[in-house]
């Protein structure tokens, strides 16, 4: 039986990840759930699922969170708290033994670190925790001995790939890419481009900010940071083909040129099943994927004039601690503005390597506490909001 804890429960992988608890209730006992802000659909979990601790992001939220709850549901609960004093509470309860981290954005960030100093497993749906601070987040878990278990369907796959393999054979991996709902605009089109189509994802259904990210291929980007720290590898060995299909959802090469790849449906259950049940593995109750229903399977290069977040997430990588933070903090400030409709979709990117530029202008390279990487994320963020004011004023 494995105990988890999970922050950012209402949102779609933490639903995901309670529709698996359901589905295997003699594997998974849901010991604590953090959500933000949605009452409504919190309260149905608790209800359904009976956690010991939960959190939610303010006072008011939890009081509503209670009144609505049922006496037997209430007296199931032994802590309850809220803010980052909550995320805390849930990551390191001494009954946990995976935490999943599926929140948005940095607000978990202390509450990794904590749980991995707690000897929690972590399961990380969250990319910005290691795109900020990967270089900590790994040599902390090395030292505490706690395994990092990636659940990010690409990450997963390469991790499902690489299992029982030498790190001496692998020679790069590959990164597939839907390429997004653009990937046959022109860039004159692009440069149109409205937060309702940018919204539309061909094949996953998930939230705004990483939808859009999936637009202008910046999640694949964030992808690549992410994959240097849960594999050891360098930019030069990670790849990125474009596969709109995503049945194949990634691939290692070996020394000896083979390539090994997993597939599968696109059902984001199936990686956050994987990280509950790992190293073994469990039956699923739904249909499977069939090949020769799939039709044909395309592959192509993606193209970084169109679409240069992903060119800019690798000039990131290689520039030291500080850019892939100044990166995802200027990213995520570039699109709040295009979701408010103050950025064109195309300035995206504009800003995200104006951000790093002044980063490196400011001489900040090598992090070394989480302080650091506070510190770095702050003024990325200031910077950014400053040009996009100053883009809005220009008009």
């Amino acid at each position: 039986m494995t105990s988890v804890a999970i922050l950012g429960s209402t949102g779609s992988i933490g639903c995901s990840a309670l529709a698996v608890a359901l589905s295997h209730p003699e594997n998974v006992r849901v010991v604590g759930l953090a959500a933000g802000t949605n009452a409504t659909r919190f309260i149905e979990q608790v209800e359904c699922h009976r956690p010991q601790v939960v959190s939610m992001a303010s006072d008011a939220l939890l009081a509503s969170v209670h009144a609505g709850l049922s006496a037997s549901a209430r007296d199931s609960i032994d802590r309850s708290l809220t803010g980052t004093d909550g995320l805390l509470g849930v990551a390191t309860h001494p009954d946990v033994d995976l935490v999943l981290c599926a929140t948005t954005g940095t607000t978990a960030l202390e509450a990794v670190f904590a749980a991995i100093e707690a000897g929690k497993t972590i399961a990380l749906a969250n990319k910005e925790v290691l795109v900020m601070a990967g270089g900590l987040v790994m040599e902390a878990a090395r030292r505490c001995g706690v395994s990092i278990l990636p659940v990010d369907s690409e990450h997963n796959a390469i991790h499902q790939c690489l299992h029982g393999r030498s790190a001496d054979h692998l020679r790069r991996l590959i990164l597939t890419a839907s390429g997004g709902p653009f990937r046959e605009w022109s860039f004159e089109r692009l440069r149109g481009v409205t937060p309702a189509e940018a919204l539309v994802h061909p094949t996953w259904q998930m939230g705004r900010k990483i939808t859009v990210d999936s637009a202008t291929l910046m999640n694949k980007g964030l992808e690549v940071v992410e994959a240097k720290w849960l594999f050891g590898v360098t930019a030069e060995q990670i790849d990125v083909v474009v596969h709109p299909q995503s049945v194949v959802h990634s691939l290692v090469e070996l020394l000896d040129g083979s390539q090994i790849a997993q597939l599968g449906v696109t059902d984001m259950r199936l990686p956050i099943q994987y990280a509950f049940s790992y190293p073994d593995r469990w039956e699923t109750g739904f249909q499977s994927l069939d090949l020769a229903d799939s039709g044909p399977l395309e592959f192509s290069r993606p193209d970084v004039g169109r679409f240069p977040c992903l060119e800019l997430a690798y000039q990131a990588l290689r520039g030291g601690a500080a850019l892939p933070v100044a990166l995802n903090a200027a990213n995520e400030v570039a699109v709040e503005a295009f979701l408010a409709e103050t950025l064109p979709f195309t300035m995206i990117s504009e800003v995200i390597s104006n951000a790093l530029e002044d980063v490196q202008t400011a001489g900040l390279g090598h992090l070394s506490t989480l302080a650091e990487v506070k510190h770095v994320d702050r003024r990325a963020r200031q910077y950014s909001r400053g040009l996009i004011a100053e883009l809005q004023s220009d008009k």
